[in-house]
């Protein structure tokens, strides 16, 4: 197989495992066409506000100032005197659609929903606005949107903020937050001489919905301990306490009016949010008004043992916790909507303060509205499904579900109450746990298919370094187990059985690909057994202890690796056993200062992954610092070579240029951040650098000399500027000491590759990226050559994880991105992280490039290697979720299966890229000749 081939065939294989994990694990848990179900008793309250404070954290509403008053006077009377509190829990990922998604509509999203955008509704769903009369909405453009979208009909009205006004460099988000209560009270001062208008308030089962994003705008650019992160909190309860205010007063104090206040998510100390930490996923709710208890008064200790109640001074008041899609039938019922019909969260009784009648009657309609979901999904799945090979959840047969239904109706018109609710809570319980069995029937089918399709590629792969890269014994009389064309028709029957079988289930079109894929890829493994013969003709030949001797090593090698993704320490572990390598390999006689520089910077790098991830303070001073130290590494270098090889007078001119450039970038964030505690914005000279620095930080490399070190070392400092503007503190150092420790790798395996007696070995500073390649000296694999592409590897997992944790997406400091914009968007901010932790990747893959030149390997040969090791990790992670029982492990092995394969698809598209780097020159776009003897 050609080399475009098989890198098109391989990216095409990986792309579908990449893909495979979403669909087995991420894919959209709703179902449809099911009848909205309401409680027939006439509720307590005929509207319903609802006020959500984006990225407010339990702890910084509830705790109470130092003096013993409250920052919250207003919301603290309503929690110890009118209403009913506790904490919502939310679920993973914690991001703003995710949260309001289950807040309003009472299900939880799956994970892969927040790249689908905040603005629009990836899959249609059901909400308390949708069932509601009227709503109207004010706040942020990038949630009320996607609400009003997804309703039917014209009955939800949206008042946001332009875009731009959500500014981290804002001199007081805060206005976010009074923009919407003055809108608020204008709403209805204006509805006071508008008849129309009046005449819809009047009406009932109508929602008023206040986003208040000022609080999370605030502690994404001060910090949740910061003084304008809770100056806002108390700006806010003052803003609840007048709305409240003017509702009541619009309304004549009717007693009609329900409160919930609450929050989609909390926020880290370091100002961010989206994983499972305490602070992002423990939210205030309180609740007041018709329908709702008043506070109660407890004496006996409370079901709960995290410490918080005596924290907050809240020890003698009933807590009420809840999980974050039990508000939405809580509101529902508050106002007499029917409950959305995709909600999965279960009323919470313990806050309505009404007959035990309508308490009945309301679990009742909970219970019916989610065992519809599970009917609708086991249909679904009997109608798919072959009927000797459908297995249906025992727990709730068909004959079952009618039991509970007709026994919970008996138990209700006898006015057994509390009977019903424990029946209807059982059988809200095992719907949800029917629902879990029919999303997950087919993971383990899916899941095997992926396996079978993942072990055959690697044996490919495998087979195709034996065959092709690996100095055998060749026999071609046995290199033909099975005749090609009975092969290729066995093949084709499996496949067409398989194709029969998934059509007739009506499978979905990815089945087919899942299940299908694994058919030619072994196929090929069968043509290329006979490279396996080899291997086993050839065995007496090998070395075989030492072969075993580095299987050993390579496998505790990768397990390392598989144990840095849970413990970043462990990449210091391996670092400091890498240190002692060249004296291992006896090299630290032959070459001692690059054996010593090798230790050194392998120590230094060893440093980074112990420094913590998160909650690190900014401190320029460091990004200042790496910016020196790149200039002097990079003076130092150009003196040296100088001396050996002049420069050319462009080249020289070039990284003048440059390095005044690492100058200027190092300087910037300095000056950015300085202009922003001073609450002056974004300076537009900073900003313009920024972006243009960014822009030709790829394209800066191209117009250097392709002599080996000077197109590294523009390919550095072009880099280095980019990722000095993302830095805001001690990560701003990694990438000199990284290129420090590649610059040695490159001269220390050439002091290997002497060791190990290879001929023909040229010198490092004759190699020029664009010569001709020649042919003749292109050697073939050796042992060794498995310890450079594991140490390729393991460079690679370091340079993802040496700063931080990529699998968490709270490990991000969004004050990375203000030297390039302050005004909130996700998705750019989002790939300018990305592009900050790609910065290392492509050092270390231009090193790999390097190396592979160097020690006269062709480039495919070693790539192989590199990709066995990493499909091994991949597949090892795979096994990881299939054994793991909570969703948090699950979640975080997904993660790691996904970094992986994602890093795996950027070797072999950064493989084309680097060598471009490396190898092309602009205006001179010419593929090097290959010179054959």
């Amino acid at each position: 197989m050609r080399m475009i081939t098989f890198f098109m065939v391989g990216l095409t294989v990986h792309v579908v495992f990449f893909l495979s994990i979403f669909d087995i694990y991420f894919t959209s848990p709703l179902v449809h066409g099911m009848t909205p179900q309401s409680t027939q008793i006439s509720p307590p309250a005929t509207r319903l506000v609802l006020v959500v404070a984006d990225g407010l954290r339990a702890d910084s509403l509830f705790t109470l100032l130092p003096n013993g008053s409250s920052r919250t006077p207003y919301l603290r009377s309503v929690i110890e005197k009118t209403g009913t509190w506790g904490v919502s829990h939310t679920r993973v990922p914690t991001e703003s659609r995710p949260g309001h998604v289950a807040l309003i509509a009472g299900f939880y999203e799956d994970v892969s929903a927040v790249a689908k955008g905040w603005k629009e509704n990836p899959v249609e769903f059901d909400s308390v606005f949708n069932e509601s009369r009227y709503t109207w909405c004010w706040g942020s453009p990038d949630i009320l949107p996607m609400f009003a979208k997804g309703a039917s009909g014209d009955h939800v009205y949206t008042h946001t903020y332009p875009a731009v006004e959500e500014d981290f460099a804002s001199t007081d988000a805060s206005r976010l937050d009074s923009w919407v209560f003055t809108q608020v009270k204008s709403f209805f001062k204006s509805a006071k001489t508008n008849s129309t208008l009046k005449t819809s308030l009047l009406e009932d089962k109508n929602v008023f919905f206040l986003h208040l994003l000022g609080i999370d705008t605030n502690g994404h650019a001060h910090r949740p301990m910061s003084q304008e992160y809770l100056d806002n909190i108390h700006l806010v309860d003052m803003g609840v306490a007048e709305i409240v205010s003017v509702v009541e007063e619009f309304f004549g104090h009717d007693g009609r009016t329900a409160y919930v206040f609450t929050s989609d998510h909390g926020m880290t100390n370091w100002g961010s949010h989206g994983a499972g930490h305490p602070s992002e996923t423990l939210t205030p709710l309180v609740v007041w008004g018709a329908g709702v208890n008043n506070a109660q008064r407890v004496t006996e200790p409370q079901p709960y043992e995290d410490g918080y109640l005596k924290d907050w001074k809240l020890e003698h008041i009933r807590r009420v916790d809840v999980s974050q899609a039990d508000i939405a039938p809580l509101m529902a019922s508050l106002i007499g909507l029917p409950i959305p019909v995709n909600s999965v969260g279960v009323l919470p009784l313990l806050y309505l303060n009404n007959s035990d009648h309508f308490k009945a009657e309301s679990m009742y309609t909970n219970a019916i509205q989610v065992l519809e979901q599970f009917q609708m999904k086991m249909k679904q799945k009997k109608e798919t499904t072959l009927s000797f090979l459908f297995t249906p959840y025992q727990h709730l047969t068909e004959s079952k579900q009618a039991e509970f239904i007709h026994k919970a109706q008996i138990l209700i018109q006898l006015e057994k109450f509390n009977e019903a609710i424990s029946l209807c809570q059982s059988l809200i319980a095992l719907s949800l746990e029917g629902l879990v069995y029919y999303h997950t029937y087919d993971r383990f089918f899916l899941g095997c298919s992926v396996v079978l399709g993942f072990v055959g590629w690697t044996s490919y792969v495998i087979l195709i370094i034996l065959r092709t890269h690996a100095s055998l014994n060749r026999h071609p009389n046995l290199t033909k187990q099975i005749p090609s064309h009975n092969l290729a028709r066995l093949c084709l029957c499996v496949a067409v059985v398989i194709a029969a079988f998934l059509l007739i289930q009506r499978s979905p079109l990815t089945y087919y690909v899942y299940c299908l894929l694994p058919v030619p890829v072994w196929y090929s493994v069968f043509k290329e057994s006979g490279a396996l013969t080899d291997l086993i003709q050839s065995a007496p030949s090998l070395p075989l202890w030492k072969c075993l001797g580095y299987f050993l090593l390579v496998a505790c090698g990768i397990e390392l690796l598989v144990a840095s993704f849970f413990h970043r320490a462990m990449l210091t572990v391996g670092l400091a056993v890498l240190s002692l390598w060249p004296l291992l390999l006896g090299l630290f006689g032959k070459a001692k200062f690059r054996s010593l520089s090798w230790f050194l910077g392998c120590l230094c790098l060893a440093a980074f992954p112990l420094m913590p991830v998160v909650g690190r303070e900014p401190n320029l001073h460091l990004v200042t610092c790496a910016g020196l130290l790149t200039l002097f590494t990079s003076a130092c270098f150009l003196w040296s070579s100088h001396r050996r090889t002049p420069l050319h007078f462009s080249d020289r001119q070039q990284f003048f240029i440059q390095m005044l450039h690492v100058g200027v970038c190092a300087y910037v964030p300095s000056l950015t951040h300085s202009s922003l505690q001073q609450k002056q914005g974004l300076p537009l000279p900073n900003q313009i650098i920024s972006w243009i620095s960014l822009a030709s930080s790829i394209f800066v490399p191209l117009l250097s000399s392709t002599r080996l070190f000077h197109r590294l070392l523009s390919i550095f400092l072009s880099l280095t500027s980019t990722y000095l503007l993302l830095s805001t503190g001690s990560e701003a150092l990694f990438p000199p000491v990284l290129s420090w420790l590649m610059f040695v790798w490159i001269n220390i395996e050439q002091e290997a590759l002497l060791a190990q007696g290879v001929s023909g070995r040229q010198e490092l500073s004759t190699i020029d990226f664009s010569s001709n390649i020649d042919i003749s000296k292109i050697r073939q694999l050796k042992l060794d050559d498995i310890r450079r592409a594991y140490f390729f590897v393991f460079f690679i997992i370091t340079a993802f994880f040496g700063t931080g944790n990529i699998a968490s997406i709270n490990s991000f400091d969004p004050a990375s991105v203000y030297c390039f914009l302050t005004v909130f968007n996700p998705f750019i901010m989002g790939g300018l992280m990305m592009w900050k932790v790609i910065i290392p990747f492509i050092i270390v893959m231009c090193t790999f490039e390097t190396i592979q030149v160097a020690t006269q390997l062709s480039s495919r040969s070693l790539f192989l290697i590199v990709l066995v090791i990493s499909d091994v990790m991949a597949l090892h992670f795979f096994f990881m979720v299939q054994d793991y029982g909570s969703w948090l492990d699950i979640g975080t092995s997904i993660s790691h299966y996904v970094i992986v394969m994602s890093m795996t698809i950027f070797l072999m598209l950064l493989s084309v890229v680097t060598h471009m780097l490396t190898s092309q020159r602009l205006f001179l776009w010419r593929k090097p000749k290959m010179h054959f003897p």
